[in-house]
């Protein structure tokens, strides 16, 4: 089964130096989606944090959410570890590089999903299964045991009893009593040998609200951290933490890349966004460019390793908001990531001056990537669910509508046709595509509700099953479309993309002749 799961994992050089770590760790899971991952995680964190031990926060698959629930609670980034995205050595990479930066003493992992669900031939790929049998890490099973009494141990005996990699080390029971959670606690111990380590009970005061594309915002829930410090309380009742610690140090020590310390997140003043900022550095002295980064309550879905891929090629990240400031700033490319523009399209589309501000910078040559809400952002119009149309940036062709239903869900691998991607014409060594060259890939996934009447034909995306279909608007230096893109899957396209800016960069200072295909 393992050679299965692992079939789809990412080559990699096998000459990258590398260090044991110890990294004691543990991923919550659950049989299914609404268990109770998010809020036993960020409950966990909280308690830690309280306890003085030092946290950092993972999120298994191509969540964006979850992630800023975490962030919210330890104010520090939450790094996705997602094998199908980046491969065996990557989340290894990432896991350490999250480990290192919050100077850890055990790493929390919330799992994807139910524990065995994943995609491609075996239905394991890429999910919370596959991500601990490939990192060796310990499970802690969340079961949402409401209703439930003898059968919560027949559940998590099928469970703990799957497969030959059993990773399951102990349990976490939701919407329970205290009196029922310690009769099947003794039931569970009974049947599998397995703790239960806490319980949760049934309280409206720490749950969470879903919408579409699973949890709404942490800044949504005007009582978040009232929420968490309740959770927090309550599991700190139940919880065995000694018990979890001693799971968490017997994972074995992590394989990963050295740190080569390139890349360095500080804090920065320089930016639009109301809500403040962070600028990513490097140490390349390599001629620095600014990317202005959309971060707001409209766009908020980024992946931290596309942006320190970003900076480590000399990209500083300034953040701004469509919503709240007038008009980009002074940057010299821009990128638009997902989110939720059409909760948000009424006062997008009323903030004009931001529009033509984006739009004369397209017209002006400035590099653009653009994915999903990003992507809609950038066309003329976009309509909400209620049938309302709004004029958006008017950058690229189309509208696009949402349409009630889920729409070209889950990983794709997106190659780049044949004479497009953004071709542009100059010396020989920059005739191929901006972006990347015909028959490159890169990884991605998409997630959305809305669909487009000009989704672009500038490269072939593919599902592990098979299916496949046209994507990305290539214009000039624009690449745009509904994927979600995972940069350290294909390196060249950030690295490209950073060069585009940087001789954006140069046009607009008049070092270097602009290329004749250089605006849109």
């Amino acid at each position: 089964m393992r050679e299965v799961i692992n079939e789809v994992s990412i080559e990699v050089s096998t000459e990258t130096p590398k260090t044991m770590l110890k990294i004691p760790r543990i991923l919550i899971a659950a049989p299914s989606s609404g268990s109770g991952k998010t809020l036993f995680t960020c409950a966990l964190l909280r308690l830690l944090q309280r306890k003085g031990i030092r946290a950092a926060a993972f999120k298994c698959g191509p969540d964006y959410i979850d992630p800023m629930f975490h962030r919210d609670v330890l104010g520090t980034p939450s790094r996705n570890l997602d094998l199908y995205l980046a491969g065996e050595e990557g989340v290894r990479r990432s896991l350490a590089a999250g480990f290192r930066e919050a100077n850890a003493e055990i790493a929390v992992i919330e799992g994807v999903m139910g524990y065995l669900d994943g995609t491609g031939e075996s239905g394991l790929t890429g999910s919370s299964y596959h991500l601990a049998v490939s990192t060796h890490t310990p499970v802690i099973l969340t079961v949402n045991a409401r209703g439930m009494s003898r059968s919560a141990a027949a559940l998590v005996k099928g469970f703990a009893e799957y497969g030959t990699d059993r990773q399951i080390k102990g349990l976490f029971l939701n919407r329970v009593s205290q009196p029922s959670a310690g009769m099947i606690a003794n039931w569970i111990r009974e049947d599998t040998d397995l703790p239960v380590l806490a319980s949760l009970p049934q309280e409206k005061a720490i749950t969470f609200t879903s919408r579409h594309l699973g949890l709404i915002e942490p800044g949504e829930i005007p009582d978040l951290q009232n929420r968490i410090e309740r959770a927090a309380d309550l599991l700190e009742e139940t919880m065995d933490l000694d018990q979890l610690l001693a799971i968490a140090r017997s994972a074995p020590d992590v394989s990963a890349p050295v740190d080569t310390g390139h890349t360095k997140a500080v804090p920065s003043d320089r930016t639009g966004a109301k809500a403040g900022g962070t600028e990513l550095q490097t140490q390349d002295p390599h001629s620095p460019v600014t990317i202005a980064v959309a971060m707001d309550e409209a766009f908020s879905f980024y992946y931290e390793d596309n942006l320190e891929l970003l900076a480590s090629y000399g990209a500083q990240i300034l953040r701004f908001s469509p919503i709240h400031d007038s008009r980009i700033p002074d940057a010299d490319g821009l990128l638009l990531g997902g989110g939720y523009p059409e909760l948000w399209a009424e006062k997008l589309s009323s903030n004009k001056s931001m529009r033509t501000s984006i739009r004369s910078a397209a017209e002006a040559g400035m590099p653009i990537l653009a994915e999903c809400g990003g992507f809609q952002y950038l066309q003329q119009e976009l309509e909400t669910k209620d049938g309302a149309v709004y004029e958006m940036a008017g950058v690229l062709d189309g509208r696009s509508a949402m349409t009630g239903k889920l729409v070209r869900f889950g990983y794709v691998a997106l190659s780049a046709k044949e004479g497009t991607a953004g071709e542009i014409h100059g010396p020989a060594a920059r005739r191929k595509t901006i972006y990347l060259d015909p028959g490159q890939t890169i990884r991605g996934h998409e997630f959305h509700y809305s669909d487009s009447t000009c989704n672009g034909d500038a490269f072939t995306a593919v599902k592990p099953n098979g299916r496949h279909w046209d994507c990305m608007v290539a214009k000039g230096r624009i690449l745009a479309g509904y994927p979600h893109l995972y940069y350290p899957s294909c390196p060249p396209l950030a690295e490209r993309f950073v060069s585009a800016c940087r001789d954006y960069r140069q046009e607009r200072s008049g070092t270097k002749a602009k290329s004749s295909a250089s605006g849109v």
